[in-house]
C-alpha cells in the first residue's frame, strides 16, 4: 500500500511539473532559432550553479534555459550568457 501511495505522489508531482513546464516558456522570449530555449536570469551559488531562475526577455537575461527531463521528473539546464 505504501508503494502505490509513493506512486500516486510521484505522478502527481511529475504531471504539476509537465504542466509548468508547458505554460511557462511561453511567457518569456525565446532565443531566436530554437524551440526548447528561452531566455531567463538566474541566482547562482558559491559554485557558479544555477540555483533560482525567472524567465525573463533577451535584455535582461543573464542565463539561456530549457527543459530536460531527467530521472527525477523535470529539470532546468542553463547556460551562462557570455559578457556583451
Amino acid at each position: 500500500m505504501n508503494t502505490r501511495i509513493a506512486s500516486w505522489a510521484t505522478a502527481a508531482a511529475l504531471t504539476v511539473s509537465a504542466v509548468a513546464a508547458t505554460a511557462a516558456p511561453a511567457s518569456a522570449g525565446m532565443v531566436p532559432g530554437s524551440k526548447t530555449q528561452f531566455y531567463a536570469y538566474c541566482s547562482v551559488d558559491l559554485f557558479g550553479v544555477p540555483i533560482a531562475c525567472a524567465q525573463t526577455d533577451e535584455a535582461h537575461a543573464s542565463h539561456i534555459c530549457q527543459y530536460v527531463a531527467t530521472t527525477l521528473g523535470l529539470g532546468l539546464d542553463c547556460i551562462q550568457r557570455s559578457a556583451r
